[in-house]
Order: structure tokens, then sequence, then C-alpha cells
């Protein structure tokens, strides 16, 4: 009989100790403020022209942002303009490098990045020569960004859109 009332009592706590470890589990967050700038250096390109964005982290915390993933991707409604055609055709000012893998990511910040510092990065746009163009024409942006501080267990991550150029003909 005692074995029954242990197995009830078993039973019972399982589902407390349960949802008091996920609970405890779940990572710290940061506010939903991201501490990052974008800037274009230009309001207007033309077919065959360039222009850059000037991307910028700084750290608001007490420690090290130690991992950081960003990736910068047209926005939808520049995604669906037809004939519109630009690339990144340079990349990196105080980053360890660009690249382009399959998530898109494009910054790989040099880490741990001290508290109060921040550290920018170039990306340079070409459009092509037989781009669409006019003035409904816009290249925007966005970025995703994702990173780490106190140790790694704490992150913030969110979304920035940038006004990039209209494309003038």
């Amino acid at each position: 009989m005692r074995r029954t009332h242990l197995s009830r009592a078993a039973l019972a706590v399982c589902p407390a100790l349960a949802a008091g470890l996920l609970l405890s589990a779940a990572p710290a967050r940061a506010d939903g403020q991201l501490p990052l700038t974008a800037v274009s250096d230009r309001q207007t390109t033309g077919r065959g022209g360039e222009f850059t964005l000037t991307l910028t982290l700084t750290n608001p915390y007490d420690t090290p942002i130690q991992f950081v993933y960003q990736s910068v991707q047209p926005s939808y409604r520049t995604s669906q303009q037809q004939g519109l055609k630009f690339s990144a055709t340079a990349c990196g000012t105080q980053t360890n490098g660009c690249s382009d893998n399959v998530h898109g990511g494009i910054a790989r910040y040099d880490v741990p990045l001290a508290p109060g510092a921040g550290s920018s990065f170039t990306v340079t746009y070409t459009v092509a020569p037989d781009s669409a163009c006019g003035p409904d024409v816009r290249i925007d942006l966005y970025s995703y960004l994702y990173y780490e501080y106190k140790g790694g267990l704490a992150s913030n991550s969110g979304i920035l859109g940038i006004a990039g150029p209209q494309v003038a003909c």
C-alpha cells in the first residue's frame, strides 16, 4: 500500500517539477531595443552606380558582446520589383570579413566587443547598367541581428529596416 501512495505523489510532483525546470531554463532576454544603426550614403543612385551602407553595432552592456550574427537582405518590396538588379561588391571595415552563405550571413565581427565600444562595417552595392529604374524603384534592405553577452547567458535579436536609394533613370 505504501508503494501506491509514493506512485501517486510522484505523479503529482512530476508535472510541477517539469514546469519549473522548463521555466528556469528559458534564456535571459534583453530589451527589444537593438544597439544598431544603419545609414546609406546616397538617397539616389543611377544604373551602373553604387551606394554604401554603414552599419554600426554599439555594446550598451556592462559585459562584452562575445558572439554576433548579422545578415543584410533585400526587403520584400525590393525583391518583388521586376528588373531590379544589384549586388554586393565590396564589404568590410572593422570586422574580420563578410561571407555569403546559405543563410545570408554577412558580418563576422571581431569579438569580444567591449562594454561601450562600437564597431562599424560597410557594404557597397552596385546597380547593374541594365537594371530597372524610375521614381518607384528603390533598393530597401533589412538587417537581422543576433548577439550574445553575459558569458552567453543573455542574448538579443531583431530586425532593422534600412532605407536605401531610389534608382534614377
